[in-house]
């Protein structure tokens, strides 16, 4: 396994991160305590949960399995899923509430990082900075109380990070260390705008799903073939378009002529982006772990990956100028 820094926060963290949201799902709790157990073996020390996940039996999984080791791993959390009432949104109240749960569940003093999952347009629009006041102070008060270390956001537009950035420094408060957008070969937005702010401002990168929900794995290819992308509507609407398939089936074309898993080389084509820290991986089983690291056994160059690079549409630029892309 390989290690790097976590942006400007001094701590080090392993280069792939699991995602637990199979934990307490698709995973029982032997199944997610052999993930756990291969990833401590391969030597993964970066963990992200959620409060939300499996109404937060994924957290009280993960805490079990970490509760003997906690100061050797980097476990993160969030704050800002779902739609209920005054147990969702990014007020200081829901956020207070949401952390003492969370910490409760995991079985621990602290989270190393809290992200905030998506913008909260109840709390944060407004034409004065009223609103994200609310969330940063919030944000700084879990800070303060030592319940966590440093702080994340998901999901949010570049404006919203660089607002959020510049209101956190103007106050003095605890500002953004980790960006955890979405980011894979057919999903490449963030190349846009977000990695280079990362770059910029010296945020950590943990990319979620890395292999598009399964579509980057090549298993779409055949006809019928269940999956999540056929029969979950947040899937089927993120990845519905057919050039996203076309995309799929020469990018796994081109793994496997090369003797690559294409979930490896999607992981790593992920992982190779210079300003991306870890991407996030899951597994529901073993040997779905197993095909994630691979990806760290690729020598992924800047020749392989502009090379993948031309699989898929390459994003506008921020002008939309066309004319001045290189």
């Amino acid at each position: 396994m390989q290690y790097t820094l976590l942006g400007r926060t001094g701590v080090t963290v392993s280069r792939l991160c699991l995602g637990t949201m199979t934990f307490g799902r698709e995973s029982d709790a032997a199944e997610s305590a052999a993930v756990y157990g291969a990833c401590r073996e391969a030597g993964i020390t970066f963990f992200d949960c959620a409060n939300s996940y499996a109404d937060g039996r994924s957290e009280e999984i993960l805490g079990g399995l970490i509760a003997h080791e906690r100061d050797e791993i980097v476990l993160t959390s969030k704050v800002g899923m779902g739609k209920v009432v005054n147990r969702s949104g990014l007020s200081r109240r829901h956020m207070s509430r949401s952390v003492e749960a969370s910490l409760k569940r995991l079985a621990t003093d602290r989270l190393d990082v809290l992200f905030v999952h998506r913008f909260d347009p109840d709390t944060a629009v407004e034409e004065t900075l009223r609103g994200l006041e609310e969330t940063l102070r919030g944000l700084e008060d879990v800070v303060r109380a030592g319940k966590v270390l440093h702080l994340g956001v998901s999901n949010w537009a570049a404006w919203q990070i660089a607002r959020a950035l510049g209101q956190a420094e103007r106050q003095g408060w605890a500002r953004f260390d980790v960006m955890q957008p979405m980011y894979n070969l057919v999903k490449r937005q963030a190349d846009v705008e977000l990695l280079p702010l990362a770059q910029a401002e010296g945020l950590a990168v943990t990319p979620y799903s890395p292999v598009g929900g399964g579509l980057l794995t090549g298993k779409y290819r055949q006809a019928g073939k269940d999956g999540r992308l056929r029969t979950l509507d947040i899937y089927t609407r993120r990845y519905g378009p057919d050039w996203m398939f076309d995309s799929a089936a020469r990018f796994a074309a081109f793994a496997e002529a090369r003797g690559w898993h294409p979930a490896s080389l999607a992981v790593a084509w992920v992982a190779g982006h210079p300003a991306v820290t870890a991407p996030i991986v899951g597994a529901r089983n073993t040997d779905q772990l197993a095909t994630a690291l691979a990806a760290m056994d690729i020598p992924m160059t800047a020749e392989l990956r502009a090379e993948i690079d031309q699989l898929s549409p390459t994003p506008a630029p921020a002008t939309d100028r066309l004319e001045e892309q290189g």
